[in-house]
């Protein structure tokens, strides 16, 4: 043997690199039982928790039982809809003061208002001072505040109330829960307020409006026979009304339909009733006059067009909207209701004259009322604590 052969034997054998396609099977079949064990386990994790869940939503009673019906398309939010920030203008006044301000009158330059926490209360140079108090629940502010006016403008405004009407008193065989807004006669005898509905609290607003309830009325109270008599019923979530300069008519808002039915009250018309103002851009709240001849009109909601509305995609979906208040409170749902305040001055015939945004609801929150008063709107809210002042000159 040479050397060089043994060199070449004692040459130690370089690491082989093992390429049998055969082991790569063994690996991937690894990883995919490991995959599956996972997917599996993930599975039933995610059955024990829905099965339990589901049952709970089937078991569990809705606090609603909603109807069905739809809108049509909303307008176009175009020329005087056109969005804008006028209301970003306004002031907020007695700010952390008050506790929902729905309403408001003036007797002179005195504001009144009524609040969440059941006071009347008195607003006059920067003060506050509550001269009436309707238990601890929510005042019904609107119901009084033509009546508290007359009685403020005589030798007995005092502060002291008086009862008219007890909501306990059933009429035409159904009580009033949800009493809400008046307007009165110059003469003082007739009264004509809603009752928003016969089953629903002022504090479950927002279940009467999903639930879409038609129990609500139209009512007429004589101040002299003191007698009541329904002049409209059937309607979903009555709330602000009006009488006309005239007092030939009734405004009455239908929030849940978003428009404002008229009811004739004297006249050659008298007893009949028609649609005021159709298909809103937002869900109407209080009516008030305003100096054009016209109506002011408050919406805390709109129908945004372009744009998402929940309320109308829920509509026509009874069954979403009975698991929503399944699984979740009023004030939960109300936090994924967009903040816009809108508010609309219309004109004697119903036509859209103007219209005043704050589409964030950065400054006005919740809009409830605009009443005009000497140059300013005053702008209510059912839910802030505060009211707002906007100069009309300003817009």
């Amino acid at each position: 043997m040479s050397e060089a052969d043994g060199l070449r034997q004692r040459r130690p054998l370089r690491p082989q690199v093992i390429t049998d396609d055969g082991q790569v099977p063994e690996v991937k079949e690894g990883s995919s039982f490991s995959g599956r064990v996972f997917r599996m386990t993930f599975l039933m994790l995610a059955v024990s928790l829905a099965i339990p869940l589901l049952g709970a939503m089937m078991l569990l009673e809705s606090p609603i039982d909603p109807q069905s019906f739809s809108f049509k398309e909303p307008p176009f939010m175009f020329g005087v809809l056109q969005p804008n920030t006028k209301l970003r203008q306004a002031e907020r006044l007695f700010e952390n003061q008050l506790n929902g301000p729905e309403s408001i009158v003036n007797i002179g330059d005195v504001l009144f208002t009524g609040t969440a926490d059941g006071r009347v209360v008195k607003l006059e140079n920067g003060e506050i001072e509550t001269i009436a108090r309707f238990g601890s629940g929510p005042c019904t502010w609107c119901l009084f505040r033509e009546v508290w006016k007359r009685y403020l403008d005589t030798e007995e405004g005092t502060g002291s109330v008086k009862l008219l009407l007890s909501s306990e008193t059933p009429i035409e065989g159904k009580k009033m829960s949800f009493v809400n807004d008046l307007t009165i006669t110059r003469d003082g005898r007739k009264i004509y307020f809603t009752d928003s509905s016969s089953k629903w609290q002022r504090r479950d607003y927002l279940l009467l409006v999903m639930e879409g309830t038609d129990d609500g009325r139209l009512l007429e109270y004589d101040t002299v026979t003191k007698e009541v008599k329904v002049l409209l019923d059937q309607l979903q979530f009555p709330n602000g009304v009006q009488l006309s300069p005239e007092e030939d008519f009734v405004l009455v808002a239908e929030t849940a339909m978003a428009r404002i039915r008229r009811v004739y009250v004297s006249g050659l018309m008298k007893g009949g009733a028609d649609m005021f103002v159709e298909n809103m851009p937002g869900f109407p709240d209080n009516i008030r006059p305003s100096s054009s001849g016209g109506y002011w009109v408050a919406a805390a909601t709109i129908r945004a067009n372009p744009g998402f509305s929940m309320l109308d995609f829920l509509s026509d979906k009874p069954f979403i909207k009975r698991m929503i208040f399944k699984l979740f409170s009023q004030e939960t749902v109300m936090k994924f209701v967009p903040r816009y305040s809108l508010v609309l001055e219309v004109s004697d015939s119903g036509a859209f004259r103007r219209s005043l945004h704050d589409p964030d609801g950065q400054v006005v929150t919740y809009v409830s009322e605009a009443h005009e008063h000497d140059g300013y709107l005053y702008l209510g809210s059912f839910r802030s604590p505060f009211i707002c002042r906007l100069s009309l000159q300003s817009i």
